[in-house]
């Protein structure tokens, strides 16, 4: 499990900008070894693009019940 250590080597930093969050992933380690390689996605993303009609039948999404706006997963169907 590596995200609480991406999570401690962030704690109490203001982001600034991305290579200030870039640089503190990428310094994350664990004590057994494990390190992070960063890549930052410079695309622009399209916002209000459409999900294929049958989307929902084919990926169930369910919420968390902690965080619903802002946790969800896809559940892909055999």
């Amino acid at each position: 499990r590596f995200f609480p250590h991406v999570t401690r080597a962030c704690e109490g930093v203001v982001f600034d900008s991305v290579e200030t969050v870039k640089t503190l992933i990428s310094r994350t380690s664990t004590s057994k070894g494990l390190t992070t390689i960063v890549h930052i996605l410079d695309k622009i993303y399209e916002t209000g693009r459409k999900y294929a009609a049958d989307f929902k039948e084919i990926m169930p999404i369910v919420f968390d019940t902690h965080l619903p706006k802002w946790n969800y997963r896809a559940i892909p169907q055999k």
